[in-house]
């Protein structure tokens, strides 16, 4: 079984004599943010969760991400949270990048490690607490679920990574490959939250311009990405914000694997702004 590595932050702040210029982008079409800029004094903390703070990565904002939330969680030992979600509409996925920690799901127990998944339908009654020695970090993606006439919700599950059999990306040698936690066919779910991994020399073979806006946090490697006219090099704990239609394409130039936890918004009509419905 393959050994996966999680970049994760840890806070801290820079001396002085460190340069100011640094790889953030904020386009149009989309953003970078580079691990350097997870620092302390960038962290919030949430209604209701203790021994808790998080970085913001992505929110809803004019310009910005249109569909989703994606936090990075720091849950010290003993933190947690009872009442962990305040919205009843919001969906959520947890991935764990460092740590282990307790999620209580409609009763039921899970004990999750680094690569650790899990899916929280709208309305779902949880909690989460670490009850080890030491911090746990994970990504949590939140998206107002999208109802829809005679579709169920989807259950919930939680499940890991080091379960699931990638799978291969066509025409490529299997350099490219997609661990899907769930059915890309399956019209319930409105989100998918996978992984992508690309070993040395693996390409995006063209530039991707499509209607799903996309959150990318790059856990393992580096590459370079084509962002709209753009080549910017990433690594391991940078985040990228993708919105609809941004073109996209990488080259991962190895030495090791290029990974990233990739969200993006799916199976559903497109939102117009007005209707004429009832005439």
């Amino acid at each position: 079984m393959t050994k996966h590595t999680y970049y994760s932050p840890k806070g801290g702040h820079p001396g002085q004599k460190v340069m100011t210029t640094d790889r953030a982008m904020f386009t149009e079409a989309f953003a970078v943010i580079p691990k350097g800029v997870f620092g302390d004094i960038v962290t919030s903390n949430l209604p209701h969760w203790e021994n808790t703070r998080l970085w913001v990565l992505s929110r809803p904002l004019s310009g910005f991400a249109e569909t989703f939330s994606q936090y990075i969680m720091e849950v010290s030992p003993g933190g947690g949270s009872d009442r962990p979600e305040s919205d009843p509409g919001a969906e959520g996925v947890l991935f764990v990048v460092e740590g282990e920690m307790q999620l209580t799901l409609a009763g039921k127990a899970h004990h999750m490690t680094a690569g650790g998944y899990a899916f929280i339908p709208p309305g779902s009654d949880w909690t989460l607490r670490n009850v080890s020695d030491a911090p746990v970090r994970f990504h949590w993606v939140r998206k107002a679920y999208e109802y829809v006439d005679g579709i169920d919700v989807p259950e919930a599950f939680v499940t890991n990574e080091n379960d699931i059999e990638p799978a291969v990306m066509p025409d490529c040698n299997e350099v490219w490959k997609t661990t899907r936690f769930v059915d890309p066919n399956d019209v319930r779910h409105d989100m998918h939250v996978n992984i992508v991994t690309f070993q040395p020399g693996g390409v995006i073979p063209f530039d991707e311009t499509h209607v799903m806006e996309h959150g990318l946090y790059v856990l393992e490697g580096k590459a370079v990405y084509h962002l709209n006219q753009q080549w910017v090099e990433v690594e391991a704990g940078d985040y990228m914000w993708l919105r609809a239609f941004c073109p996209q394409a990488c080259y991962a130039g190895g030495p090791g694997p290029f990974r990233y936890l990739l969200y993006k918004d799916v199976n559903r009509h497109m939102a117009l702004p007005y209707s004429n419905r009832g005439r």
